[in-house]
Protein backbone atom coordinates (compact mmCIF):
# COMPACT_ATOMS: atom_id res chain seq x y z
CA UNK A 1 0.00 0.00 0.00
CA UNK A 2 1.11 3.55 -0.59
CA UNK A 3 2.12 5.80 2.28
CA UNK A 4 -0.37 8.44 1.17
CA UNK A 5 -1.90 8.54 4.62
CA UNK A 6 -3.36 11.79 5.83
CA UNK A 7 -5.52 12.47 8.86
CA UNK A 8 -8.44 10.17 9.45
CA UNK A 9 -11.25 10.41 6.93
CA UNK A 10 -14.55 8.59 6.54
CA UNK A 11 -14.94 5.50 4.41
CA UNK A 12 -17.12 7.60 2.12
CA UNK A 13 -14.32 10.09 1.63
CA UNK A 14 -11.98 7.17 1.03
CA UNK A 15 -14.34 5.89 -1.68
CA UNK A 16 -14.39 9.26 -3.46
CA UNK A 17 -10.62 9.55 -3.23
CA UNK A 18 -10.27 5.96 -4.53
CA UNK A 19 -12.42 6.72 -7.56
CA UNK A 20 -10.26 9.76 -8.27
CA UNK A 21 -7.11 7.63 -8.02
CA UNK A 22 -8.67 5.07 -10.38
CA UNK A 23 -8.92 7.78 -13.03
CA UNK A 24 -12.68 8.25 -12.93
CA UNK A 25 -14.01 11.56 -14.19
CA UNK A 26 -17.68 10.73 -14.86
CA UNK A 27 -20.15 8.44 -13.12
CA UNK A 28 -23.88 7.86 -13.26
CA UNK A 29 -26.14 7.16 -10.30
CA UNK A 30 -28.95 7.90 -7.86
CA UNK A 31 -28.55 8.41 -4.09
CA UNK A 32 -30.50 6.55 -1.43
CA UNK A 33 -30.24 5.67 2.24
CA UNK A 34 -27.40 3.12 2.27
CA UNK A 35 -25.19 4.93 -0.25
CA UNK A 36 -26.05 8.41 1.05
CA UNK A 37 -22.83 8.84 3.08
CA UNK A 38 -20.86 8.63 -0.21
CA UNK A 39 -22.85 11.43 -1.80
CA UNK A 40 -21.79 14.04 0.74
CA UNK A 41 -18.03 14.04 -0.06
CA UNK A 42 -18.90 13.57 -3.73
CA UNK A 43 -20.11 17.20 -3.65
CA UNK A 44 -16.60 18.36 -2.78
CA UNK A 45 -14.74 16.47 -5.51
CA UNK A 46 -13.22 18.71 -8.16
CA UNK A 47 -12.53 15.65 -10.36
CA UNK A 48 -15.71 13.60 -10.37
CA UNK A 49 -18.77 14.61 -12.37
CA UNK A 50 -21.77 12.73 -11.07
CA UNK A 51 -24.75 12.61 -13.43
CA UNK A 52 -28.05 12.11 -11.63
CA UNK A 53 -30.09 9.69 -13.73
CA UNK A 54 -33.81 8.99 -13.38
CA UNK A 55 -33.58 5.20 -13.01
CA UNK A 56 -30.71 2.94 -11.96
CA UNK A 57 -31.04 0.89 -15.15
CA UNK A 58 -30.28 4.11 -17.00
CA UNK A 59 -27.15 4.55 -14.88
CA UNK A 60 -25.92 1.09 -15.78
CA UNK A 61 -26.53 1.38 -19.52
CA UNK A 62 -25.03 4.89 -19.51
CA UNK A 63 -21.89 3.45 -17.90
CA UNK A 64 -21.81 0.87 -20.70
CA UNK A 65 -22.15 3.50 -23.42
CA UNK A 66 -19.44 5.56 -21.75
CA UNK A 67 -17.10 2.58 -21.59
CA UNK A 68 -17.70 1.68 -25.24
CA UNK A 69 -17.12 5.28 -26.40
CA UNK A 70 -13.95 5.87 -24.36
CA UNK A 71 -12.32 2.43 -23.93
CA UNK A 72 -12.28 3.26 -20.21
CA UNK A 73 -14.16 1.67 -17.33
CA UNK A 74 -17.74 2.90 -16.99
CA UNK A 75 -18.97 3.60 -13.45
CA UNK A 76 -22.47 3.54 -11.97
CA UNK A 77 -23.68 3.91 -8.40
CA UNK A 78 -26.88 2.98 -6.58
CA UNK A 79 -28.23 2.40 -3.11
CA UNK A 80 -29.14 -0.91 -1.52
CA UNK A 81 -32.16 -3.10 -2.20
CA UNK A 82 -34.19 -1.90 -5.21
CA UNK A 83 -31.46 0.53 -6.23
CA UNK A 84 -29.00 -2.33 -6.53
CA UNK A 85 -31.45 -4.75 -8.12
CA UNK A 86 -32.31 -2.14 -10.77
CA UNK A 87 -28.65 -2.45 -11.83
CA UNK A 88 -28.92 -6.20 -12.41
CA UNK A 89 -30.05 -5.88 -16.03
CA UNK A 90 -27.19 -3.59 -17.16
CA UNK A 91 -24.71 -5.69 -15.17
CA UNK A 92 -25.92 -8.82 -16.95
CA UNK A 93 -25.84 -6.95 -20.24
CA UNK A 94 -22.23 -5.84 -19.64
CA UNK A 95 -21.27 -9.38 -18.69
CA UNK A 96 -22.73 -10.89 -21.86
CA UNK A 97 -21.14 -8.25 -24.11
CA UNK A 98 -17.80 -7.95 -22.29
CA UNK A 99 -18.10 -4.30 -21.27
CA UNK A 100 -15.72 -2.95 -18.62
CA UNK A 101 -17.90 -1.54 -15.83
CA UNK A 102 -17.68 -1.03 -12.08
CA UNK A 103 -20.98 -0.86 -10.19
CA UNK A 104 -20.85 0.57 -6.67
CA UNK A 105 -23.79 -0.12 -4.37
CA UNK A 106 -24.61 0.79 -0.82
CA UNK A 107 -25.58 -1.97 1.60
CA UNK A 108 -27.40 -1.93 4.93
CA UNK A 109 -25.11 -1.62 8.00
CA UNK A 110 -22.97 -4.71 8.51
CA UNK A 111 -24.72 -5.61 11.76
CA UNK A 112 -28.07 -5.72 9.95
CA UNK A 113 -26.95 -7.89 7.03
CA UNK A 114 -29.02 -11.07 6.97
CA UNK A 115 -31.87 -9.66 9.07
CA UNK A 116 -34.10 -8.62 6.16
CA UNK A 117 -33.49 -5.02 7.10
CA UNK A 118 -35.17 -2.19 5.21
CA UNK A 119 -33.96 -2.12 1.60
CA UNK A 120 -31.68 -5.10 2.10
CA UNK A 121 -30.87 -7.39 -0.81
CA UNK A 122 -27.99 -9.80 -1.20
CA UNK A 123 -26.78 -8.06 -4.34
CA UNK A 124 -23.46 -9.86 -4.16
CA UNK A 125 -25.20 -13.22 -4.28
CA UNK A 126 -27.69 -12.03 -6.90
CA UNK A 127 -24.94 -10.86 -9.26
CA UNK A 128 -22.45 -13.67 -8.66
CA UNK A 129 -23.23 -15.36 -12.02
CA UNK A 130 -23.14 -12.09 -14.00
CA UNK A 131 -19.98 -10.38 -12.75
CA UNK A 132 -16.30 -11.10 -13.30
CA UNK A 133 -15.92 -10.62 -9.56
CA UNK A 134 -17.74 -8.85 -6.76
CA UNK A 135 -17.07 -7.56 -3.26
CA UNK A 136 -18.93 -6.98 -0.01
CA UNK A 137 -17.00 -4.40 2.02
CA UNK A 138 -17.74 -4.15 5.74
CA UNK A 139 -14.44 -2.56 6.84
CA UNK A 140 -13.61 0.99 5.75
CA UNK A 141 -9.93 0.09 5.46
CA UNK A 142 -10.71 -2.27 2.58
CA UNK A 143 -12.32 0.33 0.32
CA UNK A 144 -9.23 1.55 -1.61
CA UNK A 145 -7.98 -2.00 -2.23
CA UNK A 146 -11.39 -3.17 -3.44
CA UNK A 147 -11.80 -0.23 -5.80
CA UNK A 148 -8.29 -0.63 -7.21
CA UNK A 149 -8.83 -4.35 -7.77
CA UNK A 150 -12.29 -3.82 -9.25
CA UNK A 151 -10.97 -1.47 -11.93
CA UNK A 152 -8.08 -3.81 -12.67
CA UNK A 153 -10.34 -6.84 -13.05
CA UNK A 154 -12.96 -4.99 -15.11
CA UNK A 155 -10.45 -3.66 -17.64
CA UNK A 156 -7.96 -6.51 -18.05
CA UNK A 157 -8.30 -9.85 -19.79
CA UNK A 158 -11.80 -10.22 -21.12
CA UNK A 159 -13.51 -6.99 -20.01
CA UNK A 160 -16.57 -7.23 -17.82
CA UNK A 161 -18.52 -5.83 -14.87
CA UNK A 162 -17.36 -5.85 -11.25
CA UNK A 163 -19.63 -5.03 -8.32
CA UNK A 164 -18.44 -3.36 -5.11
CA UNK A 165 -21.11 -3.49 -2.39
CA UNK A 166 -20.24 -1.34 0.64
CA UNK A 167 -22.02 -1.50 4.01
CA UNK A 168 -23.31 1.84 5.25
CA UNK A 169 -21.32 1.72 8.46
CA UNK A 170 -18.11 1.13 6.47
CA UNK A 171 -18.83 4.37 4.64
CA UNK A 172 -19.41 6.19 7.94
CA UNK A 173 -16.45 4.91 9.96
CA UNK A 174 -13.12 6.71 10.22
CA UNK A 175 -10.14 5.25 8.38
CA UNK A 176 -6.75 6.09 6.93
CA UNK A 177 -6.56 6.29 3.15
CA UNK A 178 -3.92 4.13 1.48
CA UNK A 179 -4.06 3.50 -2.27
CA UNK A 180 -2.40 0.25 -3.41
CA UNK A 181 0.82 0.76 -5.37
CA UNK A 182 0.55 -2.69 -7.00
CA UNK A 183 -2.07 -5.35 -7.56
CA UNK A 184 -1.36 -9.06 -7.57
CA UNK A 185 -4.46 -11.19 -7.41
CA UNK A 186 -3.89 -14.88 -6.81
CA UNK A 187 -5.49 -16.90 -9.59
CA UNK A 188 -6.11 -13.89 -11.82
CA UNK A 189 -3.39 -13.59 -14.43
CA UNK A 190 -4.99 -13.24 -17.87
CA UNK A 191 -2.83 -14.62 -20.68
CA UNK A 192 -2.24 -11.87 -23.22
CA UNK A 193 0.72 -13.17 -25.20
CA UNK A 194 -0.31 -15.97 -27.59
CA UNK A 195 1.64 -19.20 -27.97
CA UNK A 196 3.91 -18.54 -30.96
CA UNK A 197 4.00 -22.22 -31.92
CA UNK A 198 0.19 -22.30 -32.13
CA UNK A 199 0.20 -19.13 -34.24
CA UNK A 200 2.70 -20.67 -36.67
CA UNK A 201 0.52 -23.78 -36.93
CA UNK A 202 -2.45 -21.52 -37.67
CA UNK A 203 -0.50 -19.80 -40.46
CA UNK A 204 0.33 -23.18 -42.01
CA UNK A 205 -3.32 -24.24 -41.89
CA UNK A 206 -4.35 -20.96 -43.53
CA UNK A 207 -1.93 -21.66 -46.38
CA UNK A 208 -3.48 -25.09 -46.93
CA UNK A 209 -7.06 -23.80 -47.02
CA UNK A 210 -9.05 -23.06 -50.16
CA UNK A 211 -12.18 -21.59 -48.57
CA UNK A 212 -11.01 -19.59 -45.55
CA UNK A 213 -13.09 -16.96 -43.75
CA UNK A 214 -12.20 -14.49 -41.02
CA UNK A 215 -15.02 -14.85 -38.49
CA UNK A 216 -14.62 -11.63 -36.47
CA UNK A 217 -16.24 -11.04 -33.09
CA UNK A 218 -16.72 -8.04 -30.83
CA UNK A 219 -13.53 -8.78 -28.93
CA UNK A 220 -11.57 -7.28 -31.83
CA UNK A 221 -13.13 -3.90 -31.02
CA UNK A 222 -12.61 -4.38 -27.26
CA UNK A 223 -8.91 -5.12 -27.92
CA UNK A 224 -8.64 -2.05 -30.19
CA UNK A 225 -7.33 -4.37 -32.91
CA UNK A 226 -9.22 -3.01 -35.94
CA UNK A 227 -6.07 -1.64 -37.59
CA UNK A 228 -4.27 -4.96 -37.18
CA UNK A 229 -7.29 -6.84 -38.56
CA UNK A 230 -7.26 -4.57 -41.61
CA UNK A 231 -3.57 -5.33 -42.20
CA UNK A 232 -4.16 -9.08 -41.84
CA UNK A 233 -7.09 -9.08 -44.26
CA UNK A 234 -5.22 -7.01 -46.83
CA UNK A 235 -2.18 -9.29 -46.52
CA UNK A 236 -4.14 -12.49 -47.09
CA UNK A 237 -7.08 -11.44 -49.25
CA UNK A 238 -9.32 -13.67 -47.14
CA UNK A 239 -13.02 -12.72 -46.86
CA UNK A 240 -14.20 -11.11 -43.61
CA UNK A 241 -17.51 -11.38 -41.79
CA UNK A 242 -18.23 -9.21 -38.74
CA UNK A 243 -20.77 -10.28 -36.14
CA UNK A 244 -23.43 -7.97 -34.69
CA UNK A 245 -21.01 -7.01 -31.92
CA UNK A 246 -18.13 -6.49 -34.36
CA UNK A 247 -19.81 -4.07 -36.77
CA UNK A 248 -17.21 -1.40 -37.50
CA UNK A 249 -14.23 -3.63 -36.73
CA UNK A 250 -13.67 -3.86 -40.50
CA UNK A 251 -14.92 -1.25 -42.99
CA UNK A 252 -18.18 -2.12 -44.71
CA UNK A 253 -16.87 -0.45 -47.86
CA UNK A 254 -13.92 -2.84 -48.17
CA UNK A 255 -14.14 -5.35 -51.03
CA UNK A 256 -13.16 -8.22 -48.69
CA UNK A 257 -16.11 -7.60 -46.36
CA UNK A 258 -19.11 -9.88 -46.84
CA UNK A 259 -21.21 -8.30 -44.09
CA UNK A 260 -22.78 -9.65 -40.94
CA UNK A 261 -23.41 -13.38 -40.41
CA UNK A 262 -26.15 -14.94 -38.34
CA UNK A 263 -29.91 -15.00 -37.97
CA UNK A 264 -30.34 -11.76 -39.94
CA UNK A 265 -26.99 -11.76 -41.70
CA UNK A 266 -26.26 -11.34 -45.38
CA UNK A 267 -26.64 -14.39 -47.59
CA UNK A 268 -22.98 -14.04 -48.62
CA UNK A 269 -21.74 -13.97 -45.00
CA UNK A 270 -23.89 -16.91 -43.90
CA UNK A 271 -23.07 -18.84 -47.06
CA UNK A 272 -19.35 -18.20 -46.67
CA UNK A 273 -19.36 -19.71 -43.19
CA UNK A 274 -21.45 -22.70 -44.26
CA UNK A 275 -19.25 -23.49 -47.25
CA UNK A 276 -15.93 -22.65 -45.62
CA UNK A 277 -13.12 -25.15 -45.10
CA UNK A 278 -11.43 -22.97 -42.44
CA UNK A 279 -12.87 -20.55 -39.89
CA UNK A 280 -10.24 -18.13 -38.60
CA UNK A 281 -12.19 -17.09 -35.54
CA UNK A 282 -10.97 -13.90 -33.91
CA UNK A 283 -12.50 -13.01 -30.53
CA UNK A 284 -15.92 -14.46 -31.37
CA UNK A 285 -17.77 -17.00 -29.24
CA UNK A 286 -19.84 -19.15 -31.64
CA UNK A 287 -23.08 -17.90 -30.13
CA UNK A 288 -26.37 -19.39 -31.25
CA UNK A 289 -27.47 -16.30 -33.21
CA UNK A 290 -24.48 -16.83 -35.54
CA UNK A 291 -24.32 -20.61 -35.67
CA UNK A 292 -28.00 -21.48 -35.86
CA UNK A 293 -28.31 -25.22 -35.19
CA UNK A 294 -24.82 -25.93 -33.96
CA UNK A 295 -24.43 -29.43 -35.39
CA UNK A 296 -25.00 -28.10 -38.93
CA UNK A 297 -22.85 -24.99 -38.64
CA UNK A 298 -19.89 -24.77 -41.04
CA UNK A 299 -19.83 -28.58 -41.28
CA UNK A 300 -16.70 -28.85 -43.44
CA UNK A 301 -14.58 -26.24 -41.69
CA UNK A 302 -11.56 -26.66 -39.51
CA UNK A 303 -11.37 -24.05 -36.79
CA UNK A 304 -8.66 -21.69 -35.61
CA UNK A 305 -10.05 -20.00 -32.50
CA UNK A 306 -8.21 -17.06 -30.93
CA UNK A 307 -9.68 -15.59 -27.75
CA UNK A 308 -8.41 -14.04 -24.53
CA UNK A 309 -10.91 -16.10 -22.54
CA UNK A 310 -9.85 -19.77 -22.51
CA UNK A 311 -13.36 -20.73 -21.37
CA UNK A 312 -14.75 -19.73 -24.77
CA UNK A 313 -12.44 -22.00 -26.74
CA UNK A 314 -14.11 -25.35 -27.27
CA UNK A 315 -17.26 -24.26 -25.42
CA UNK A 316 -19.56 -24.50 -28.43
CA UNK A 317 -17.30 -25.66 -31.25
CA UNK A 318 -14.11 -27.68 -30.95
CA UNK A 319 -11.04 -25.81 -32.13
CA UNK A 320 -8.41 -27.53 -34.25
CA UNK A 321 -5.93 -24.82 -33.30
CA UNK A 322 -6.75 -22.97 -30.07
CA UNK A 323 -4.90 -19.73 -29.37
CA UNK A 324 -5.34 -18.09 -25.97
CA UNK A 325 -4.24 -14.47 -25.81
CA UNK A 326 -5.05 -10.87 -26.54
CA UNK A 327 -6.44 -10.80 -30.06
CA UNK A 328 -4.42 -7.72 -31.00
CA UNK A 329 -1.18 -9.46 -30.08
CA UNK A 330 -2.40 -12.64 -31.76
CA UNK A 331 -3.10 -10.85 -35.05
CA UNK A 332 0.31 -9.17 -34.97
CA UNK A 333 1.99 -12.57 -34.51
CA UNK A 334 -0.22 -14.11 -37.21
CA UNK A 335 0.75 -11.39 -39.69
CA UNK A 336 4.40 -12.16 -39.01
CA UNK A 337 3.88 -15.92 -39.40
CA UNK A 338 1.96 -15.55 -42.67
CA UNK A 339 4.60 -13.23 -44.08
CA UNK A 340 7.16 -15.93 -43.29
CA UNK A 341 5.02 -18.47 -45.17
CA UNK A 342 4.79 -16.13 -48.17
CA UNK A 343 8.54 -15.59 -48.05
CA UNK A 344 8.99 -19.37 -48.17
CA UNK A 345 7.04 -19.43 -51.44
CA UNK A 346 3.64 -20.51 -50.09
CA UNK A 347 0.37 -18.97 -51.33
CA UNK A 348 -3.36 -19.15 -50.62
CA UNK A 349 -5.35 -20.26 -53.67
CA UNK A 350 -8.70 -18.46 -53.35
CA UNK A 351 -9.61 -17.70 -56.95
CA UNK A 352 -12.46 -20.22 -57.19
CA UNK A 353 -13.60 -19.29 -53.68
CA UNK A 354 -13.92 -15.60 -54.52
CA UNK A 355 -15.75 -16.37 -57.76
CA UNK A 356 -18.33 -18.27 -55.73
CA UNK A 357 -18.60 -15.60 -53.04
CA UNK A 358 -18.90 -12.74 -55.51
CA UNK A 359 -21.63 -14.60 -57.39
CA UNK A 360 -23.50 -15.07 -54.11
CA UNK A 361 -22.99 -11.44 -53.13
CA UNK A 362 -24.28 -10.27 -56.52
CA UNK A 363 -27.30 -12.59 -56.55
CA UNK A 364 -28.43 -11.85 -52.99
CA UNK A 365 -27.60 -8.29 -51.97
CA UNK A 366 -29.22 -6.68 -48.95
CA UNK A 367 -32.32 -4.82 -50.01
CA UNK A 368 -35.88 -3.90 -49.16
CA UNK A 369 -39.12 -3.04 -50.92
CA UNK A 370 -40.68 0.37 -50.43
CA UNK A 371 -44.26 0.25 -49.12
CA UNK A 372 -46.86 0.49 -51.88
CA UNK A 373 -49.28 2.53 -49.74
CA UNK A 374 -47.01 5.59 -49.55
CA UNK A 375 -46.03 5.01 -45.92
CA UNK A 376 -42.49 5.36 -44.63
CA UNK A 377 -40.00 2.51 -45.01
CA UNK A 378 -38.11 1.93 -41.74
CA UNK A 379 -35.12 0.58 -43.65
CA UNK A 380 -34.98 3.72 -45.77
CA UNK A 381 -35.11 5.94 -42.67
CA UNK A 382 -32.20 4.09 -41.09
CA UNK A 383 -30.14 4.00 -44.30
CA UNK A 384 -30.59 7.74 -44.76
CA UNK A 385 -29.68 8.36 -41.11
CA UNK A 386 -26.36 6.65 -41.74
CA UNK A 387 -25.73 8.44 -45.03
CA UNK A 388 -26.63 11.93 -43.81
CA UNK A 389 -25.00 11.67 -40.38
CA UNK A 390 -21.76 10.15 -41.66
CA UNK A 391 -19.23 7.47 -40.66
CA UNK A 392 -17.93 9.26 -37.54
CA UNK A 393 -21.37 9.21 -35.89
CA UNK A 394 -21.96 6.90 -32.93
CA UNK A 395 -25.14 4.86 -33.24
CA UNK A 396 -26.76 3.02 -30.35
CA UNK A 397 -29.86 0.88 -30.70
CA UNK A 398 -32.52 -0.85 -28.74
CA UNK A 399 -33.42 -4.47 -29.48
CA UNK A 400 -35.66 -5.79 -32.23
CA UNK A 401 -36.31 -5.02 -35.87
CA UNK A 402 -34.80 -1.54 -35.72
CA UNK A 403 -31.63 -3.03 -34.24
CA UNK A 404 -31.23 -5.46 -37.13
CA UNK A 405 -32.01 -2.80 -39.76
CA UNK A 406 -29.45 -0.50 -38.12
CA UNK A 407 -26.87 -3.30 -38.27
CA UNK A 408 -27.75 -4.01 -41.90
CA UNK A 409 -28.35 -0.63 -43.57
CA UNK A 410 -25.86 1.71 -41.90
CA UNK A 411 -22.35 1.41 -43.29
CA UNK A 412 -19.89 1.17 -40.40
CA UNK A 413 -16.40 2.26 -41.35
CA UNK A 414 -14.88 2.75 -37.88
CA UNK A 415 -14.77 0.77 -34.64
CA UNK A 416 -16.68 2.19 -31.69
CA UNK A 417 -19.46 3.67 -33.83
CA UNK A 418 -22.03 0.91 -33.21
CA UNK A 419 -23.30 0.05 -29.72
CA UNK A 420 -26.11 -2.35 -29.00
CA UNK A 421 -27.19 -5.05 -26.59
CA UNK A 422 -26.13 -8.25 -28.32
CA UNK A 423 -25.95 -11.14 -25.88
CA UNK A 424 -28.71 -10.21 -23.45
CA UNK A 425 -30.92 -8.41 -25.97
CA UNK A 426 -32.03 -5.68 -23.57
CA UNK A 427 -34.89 -3.47 -24.70
CA UNK A 428 -34.34 0.06 -23.42
CA UNK A 429 -30.58 0.05 -24.01
CA UNK A 430 -30.44 2.77 -26.69
CA UNK A 431 -31.28 6.06 -24.94
CA UNK A 432 -29.18 5.67 -21.76
CA UNK A 433 -26.29 4.11 -23.72
CA UNK A 434 -26.38 7.09 -26.10
CA UNK A 435 -26.33 9.38 -23.08
CA UNK A 436 -23.22 7.67 -21.73
CA UNK A 437 -21.54 7.67 -25.13
CA UNK A 438 -22.20 11.39 -25.55
CA UNK A 439 -20.70 12.12 -22.12
CA UNK A 440 -17.64 10.11 -23.08
CA UNK A 441 -17.35 11.56 -26.59
CA UNK A 442 -19.02 14.99 -26.49
CA UNK A 443 -17.53 15.99 -29.84
CA UNK A 444 -19.31 13.14 -31.66
CA UNK A 445 -22.85 13.10 -33.01
CA UNK A 446 -24.72 10.35 -31.15
CA UNK A 447 -27.93 8.86 -32.53
CA UNK A 448 -30.06 6.43 -30.55
CA UNK A 449 -32.08 4.32 -32.98
CA UNK A 450 -34.98 3.01 -30.96
CA UNK A 451 -38.30 1.28 -31.39
CA UNK A 452 -41.47 2.66 -29.91
CA UNK A 453 -41.49 -0.33 -27.55
CA UNK A 454 -37.89 0.04 -26.40
CA UNK A 455 -38.13 3.82 -26.12
CA UNK A 456 -40.91 3.62 -23.55
CA UNK A 457 -38.75 1.54 -21.23
CA UNK A 458 -36.01 4.11 -20.56
CA UNK A 459 -37.10 7.41 -22.12
CA UNK A 460 -37.05 9.06 -18.70
CA UNK A 461 -33.32 9.59 -19.25
CA UNK A 462 -34.21 12.34 -21.72
CA UNK A 463 -34.73 14.47 -18.62
CA UNK A 464 -31.18 13.63 -17.52
CA UNK A 465 -29.88 14.58 -20.97
CA UNK A 466 -31.80 17.86 -21.13
CA UNK A 467 -30.81 19.00 -17.63
CA UNK A 468 -27.15 18.03 -18.01
CA UNK A 469 -26.67 19.40 -21.54
CA UNK A 470 -26.16 16.00 -23.18
CA UNK A 471 -27.64 16.63 -26.66
CA UNK A 472 -28.21 13.14 -28.00
CA UNK A 473 -30.51 12.52 -30.95
CA UNK A 474 -33.19 9.82 -30.88
CA UNK A 475 -34.82 8.27 -33.95
CA UNK A 476 -37.95 6.37 -32.92
CA UNK A 477 -38.83 3.77 -35.56
CA UNK A 478 -42.49 3.84 -34.68
CA UNK A 479 -44.48 0.95 -36.13
CA UNK A 480 -47.00 1.02 -33.26
CA UNK A 481 -46.06 -2.49 -32.21
CA UNK A 482 -43.44 -4.77 -30.73
CA UNK A 483 -42.12 -5.26 -34.23
CA UNK A 484 -39.84 -8.29 -33.98
CA UNK A 485 -42.33 -10.22 -31.87
CA UNK A 486 -45.05 -9.28 -34.37
CA UNK A 487 -42.85 -10.54 -37.20
CA UNK A 488 -42.55 -13.89 -35.48
CA UNK A 489 -46.30 -13.98 -34.94
CA UNK A 490 -46.75 -13.33 -38.66
CA UNK A 491 -44.36 -16.10 -39.66
CA UNK A 492 -44.91 -18.74 -36.99
CA UNK A 493 -48.24 -18.02 -35.27
CA UNK A 494 -50.62 -17.57 -38.22
CA UNK A 495 -50.68 -13.78 -37.80
CA UNK A 496 -52.32 -14.07 -34.37
CA UNK A 497 -51.11 -10.77 -32.92
CA UNK A 498 -51.40 -11.44 -29.21
CA UNK A 499 -50.32 -8.42 -27.13
CA UNK A 500 -47.94 -6.83 -29.62
CA UNK A 501 -50.05 -3.80 -30.62
CA UNK A 502 -48.67 -0.82 -28.65
CA UNK A 503 -50.79 2.13 -29.72
CA UNK A 504 -53.10 3.35 -32.44
CA UNK A 505 -53.88 6.91 -31.37
CA UNK A 506 -50.46 8.35 -30.56
CA UNK A 507 -50.49 7.30 -26.94
CA UNK A 508 -48.13 8.77 -26.02
CA UNK A 509 -47.52 11.52 -28.52
CA UNK A 510 -43.72 11.33 -28.72
CA UNK A 511 -43.36 14.89 -29.99
CA UNK A 512 -45.31 16.26 -27.02
CA UNK A 513 -43.37 13.96 -24.71
CA UNK A 514 -40.08 15.31 -26.09
CA UNK A 515 -41.30 18.85 -25.47
CA UNK A 516 -42.29 17.95 -21.90
CA UNK A 517 -38.76 16.64 -21.31
CA UNK A 518 -37.16 19.86 -22.58
CA UNK A 519 -36.15 18.31 -25.92
CA UNK A 520 -36.83 19.17 -29.54
CA UNK A 521 -39.63 17.00 -30.92
CA UNK A 522 -39.98 16.30 -34.65
CA UNK A 523 -42.26 14.03 -36.64
CA UNK A 524 -41.93 12.39 -40.06
CA UNK A 525 -45.03 10.83 -41.61
CA UNK A 526 -44.20 10.59 -45.31
CA UNK A 527 -41.21 9.43 -47.40
CA UNK A 528 -40.62 12.88 -48.90
CA UNK A 529 -39.98 14.26 -45.39
CA UNK A 530 -37.23 11.80 -44.41
CA UNK A 531 -34.17 13.76 -45.52
CA UNK A 532 -35.49 17.14 -44.46
CA UNK A 533 -36.39 15.84 -41.01
CA UNK A 534 -32.99 14.22 -40.47
CA UNK A 535 -31.21 17.36 -41.67
CA UNK A 536 -33.29 19.48 -39.30
CA UNK A 537 -32.42 17.16 -36.41
CA UNK A 538 -28.73 17.39 -37.31
CA UNK A 539 -28.85 21.20 -36.99
CA UNK A 540 -30.35 21.15 -33.49
CA UNK A 541 -27.51 20.78 -30.99
CA UNK A 542 -28.60 22.91 -28.04
CA UNK A 543 -30.79 20.15 -26.55
CA UNK A 544 -31.68 16.50 -27.17
CA UNK A 545 -33.74 15.80 -30.29
CA UNK A 546 -36.48 13.18 -30.58
CA UNK A 547 -37.77 12.27 -34.04
CA UNK A 548 -40.93 10.19 -34.34
CA UNK A 549 -40.69 8.31 -37.65
CA UNK A 550 -44.12 6.79 -38.28
CA UNK A 551 -43.25 3.74 -40.37
CA UNK A 552 -44.93 0.88 -42.20
CA UNK A 553 -46.27 -1.64 -39.71
CA UNK A 554 -45.65 -4.82 -41.68
CA UNK A 555 -42.03 -4.29 -42.72
CA UNK A 556 -39.92 -7.34 -41.91
CA UNK A 557 -36.26 -8.09 -41.34
CA UNK A 558 -34.75 -10.18 -44.12
CA UNK A 559 -32.74 -12.37 -44.55
CA UNK A 560 -33.84 -14.54 -41.65
CA UNK A 561 -33.01 -17.90 -40.13
CA UNK A 562 -35.62 -19.21 -37.72
CA UNK A 563 -34.43 -19.81 -34.16
CA UNK A 564 -32.97 -23.28 -33.80
CA UNK A 565 -32.87 -23.88 -37.55
CA UNK A 566 -29.80 -24.66 -39.61
CA UNK A 567 -28.06 -21.78 -41.36
CA UNK A 568 -28.73 -23.74 -44.56
CA UNK A 569 -32.40 -22.81 -44.08
CA UNK A 570 -31.78 -19.07 -44.48
CA UNK A 571 -34.63 -17.22 -46.19
CA UNK A 572 -33.78 -14.28 -48.42
CA UNK A 573 -37.37 -13.09 -48.24
CA UNK A 574 -40.61 -14.71 -47.20
CA UNK A 575 -40.88 -18.17 -48.81
CA UNK A 576 -37.67 -17.52 -50.75
CA UNK A 577 -34.45 -19.36 -49.93
CA UNK A 578 -31.17 -18.75 -51.75
CA UNK A 579 -30.32 -21.34 -54.36
CA UNK A 580 -26.89 -22.43 -53.25
CA UNK A 581 -25.42 -25.86 -53.56
CA UNK A 582 -23.15 -26.06 -50.63
CA UNK A 583 -21.30 -29.18 -51.71
CA UNK A 584 -18.46 -30.77 -49.81
CA UNK A 585 -15.53 -28.43 -49.35
CA UNK A 586 -12.23 -30.09 -50.11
Amino acid sequence: MSNESNSLITGAQSLVRSLEHAGVTDLFGIPGGAILPAYDPLMDSKVLRHILVRHEQGAGHAAQGYALATNRVGVCMATSGPGATNLVTPIADAYMDSVAMVAITGQVPSGAIGTDAFQEADIRGITMPITKHNYLITDARDIPRAIAEAFHIASTGRPGPVLVDIAKDALQKQTEFAWPTSIDLAGYHPVTKPNVKQVKEAAKLIMQSRRPVFYVGGGVIKAQAARELYQLAELTGIPVVTTLMARGAFPDSHKLHLGMPGMHGTVAAVGALQKSDLLITLAARFDDRVTGRLDSFAPFAKVIHADIDPAEIGKNREADIPIVGDVKETIVELISAIKAEFKAGKAIDQEAWWQELNAMRKAYPLGYDLPTDGSVSPQQVIARLGQISGPETIFTSGVGQHQMWAAQYINYENPGTWMNSGGLGTMGFAVPAAMGAKVGAPEKTVWAIDGDGCFQMTNQELATCAINNIPIKVAIINNQSLGMVRQWQTLFYESRYSNTDLQTHRIPDFVKLADAYGCHGLRCDSPDQIDATINQAMKLNDAPVVVDFSVHKDAMVWPMIAAGASNDAIQYARDLAPDWERGDAE
